[in-house]
């Protein structure tokens, strides 16, 4: 529990809330306040002194979720080929919990959001956060991801049309949200995919079906939280705008 929560579960002075968060210190938190740009449970407050309960309200400031649970953790990790997403593997292969293995020994209990195969790179969400982990999962949400594919062959209009309008998959149909072709080279082509699907291998099975098999594959976007330059194997903290856009996405 945060020093914000109180030890006894009391409410307590929203201005003192914000600043034991990091948003701003007292005195500043108490003219974000005043200018309207703080919101509890989806209500402006404006009044000074206002007491709220940090465990149960969802407090926003211009919009932004702000995280009251210093105990909670959302990290974005890169990936690399070869590394299974598993916290532990009982075969001893490279796994997702070997580059996190400072933060577990330390106790923290952690899990990805989802999966990437052994062969894909790319953006792993990890975090602590139950509900927003089900949440991203879960597929009534429509979370969109972003993969870059290197697929054999020149791709053309008709695969990409193919795409948009849904494939018929061994487990059902599916369709992509956006596609392009970005370069062709050597007779290969790098293509981007957007889509929410969540089924396993669902890239490289809707590719394949279209007659381009994948010959590399990296996620670059989940929801709001996007890759940029973060090297292979290394990971990083989410800003705040980032964790309140998955918290929006999933409705929490």
């Amino acid at each position: 529990m945060t020093e914000s929560a109180g030890r006894d579960g009391a409410p307590v002075r929203l201005q003192k809330i914000l600043a034991q968060a990091g948003v701003a210190s007292r005195r500043a938190s108490e003219e974000l306040i005043a200018r309207g740009r703080v919101e509890v449970d989806g209500k402006i407050v404006r009044e000074m002194g206002v007491k709220v309960d940090p465990a149960t309200a969802v407090i926003r400031v211009d919009g932004t979720r702000i995280v009251l649970d210093e105990d909670m953790v959302y990290l974005a990790l890169n990936k690399p080929r070869g590394v299974h997403t598993t916290m532990a593997d009982d075969m001893g292969r490279p796994c997702v919990g070997d580059l996190l293995a400072d933060r577990i020994d330390a106790g923290q209990r952690l899990f990805h959001v989802g999966r990437l195969d052994a062969d894909t790179e790319g953006l792993l969400l990890v975090t602590n956060d139950g509900d927003l982990a089900h949440r991203l999962m879960h597929p009534s949400y429509e979370v969109r991801k972003t993969y870059l594919a290197t697929v054999t062959g020149v791709v053309g209009k008709g695969a990409g049309r193919r795409l948009r309008d849904g494939v018929d998959l061994e487990d059902g149909p599916a369709a992509v949200d956006q596609f392009s072709v970005l370069d062709v080279h050597d007779g290969r082509s790098l293509v981007k995919v957007v889509l929410h699907e969540g089924r396993k291998h669902i890239v490289r099975r809707l590719l394949a079906e279209v007659g381009h098999p994948v010959e590399g594959l990296v996620r670059t976007r989940f929801g709001g939280v996007a890759l940029g330059d973060q090297r292979p194997g290394t990971f990083r903290k989410l800003g705040r705008k980032e964790v309140s856009d998955l918290y929006e996405a999933v409705g929490l």
